[in-house]
């Protein structure tokens, strides 16, 4: 029988090239996205089915789980892709912005993981593969203390699950993705602005000039990320973290070189 797996964030990016690989390698897979109507791409791919999906939404998730499995009889592999970014000054950040971060980033992978446990339980396995970020295991990125936390809180919460699911032959796995070209996730960014607090234009400026004018040799295939994620889902690699990318693992080298006072200090020399 083919596989199949489960990707939430497929309308574009990471989650759509990761959906069409899998479907050439062979895999019936279930993409899901919050505005399914307006896909026209992947809807021509015979393995692929589109499925309504806002992580955010207990309702949604429980809807798209029992679909999914429906149209394919059971799911293999689940990879929480979905996610969103704000950064600027936490001062700054409105009330819905703190909340529309966290239940995205964290609370919609833990909605989704919840919805699929009582299907993995009933076949006595299956796989979440989490798409985490280098920022949230080498650096916390200046002015981006939201995304960081998001970040740090779902390799936490998938560290924390090992425990509890390796007994049942769930399997848990990371990524921690860097910059890639095509990746449009800056352009998509909610920056945090309050026109009477101005202390933070300065450093959320030379932030914002940074990322606008990234190295492109910093940047990675997006296609490495994608084979990660394969291979992890085909059992080829069994590694629990996964750090992909040039910047990443530079940074990493970095901040095992030296005592976590000293990295600190040196990554804010960089936004000086």
């Amino acid at each position: 029988m083919k596989k199949t797996v489960f990707i939430t964030g497929t309308s574009d990016g990471l989650g759509k090239l990761s959906a069409k690989y899998f479907a050439g390698q062979g895999w019936n897979v279930a993409a899901t996205m919050r505005t399914p109507e307006n896909e026209t791409d992947l809807t021509q791919y015979p393995n692929i089915r589109v499925f309504r999906l806002d992580v955010t939404s207990v309702d949604q998730v429980q809807a798209a789980v029992r679909d999914a499995i429906a149209a394919f009889g059971k799911i293999d592999v689940v990879v929480n892709n979905a996610g969103v970014g704000s950064y600027g000054a936490l001062e700054a950040a409105y009330e819905s912005v703190i909340d529309w971060q966290y239940n995205t980033n964290v609370r919609g992978p833990i909605n989704v993981i919840r919805g699929f446990l009582p299907h993995f339980r009933e076949n006595k396995g299956g796989m979440f593969i989490n798409i985490s970020s280098f920022m949230g295991v080498t650096t916390a990125v200046p002015v981006g203390s939201l995304y960081n936390m998001s970040k740090f809180a779902l390799e936490g919460l998938t560290e924390g699950l090992y425990y509890e699911l390796k007994p049942l032959n769930i399997e848990l796995r990371l990524v921690e993705q860097g910059g890639s070209s095509g990746n449009n996730f800056k352009d998509r960014i909610v920056w945090n602005k309050h026109p009477e607090i101005r202390d933070y234009d300065d450093i959320t400026n030379k932030v914002k000039s940074m990322m606008a004018n990234v190295d492109p040799a910093l940047l990675d295939d997006p296609q490495t990320i994608v084979d990660v994620i394969y291979d992890l889902a085909t059992g080829k690699s069994r590694q629990f973290r996964t750090l992909v990318g040039a910047q990443g693992k530079q940074l990493m080298d970095m901040r095992n070189s030296m005592p976590i006072e000293n990295y600190l200090e040196t990554i804010a020399g960089f936004y000086k």
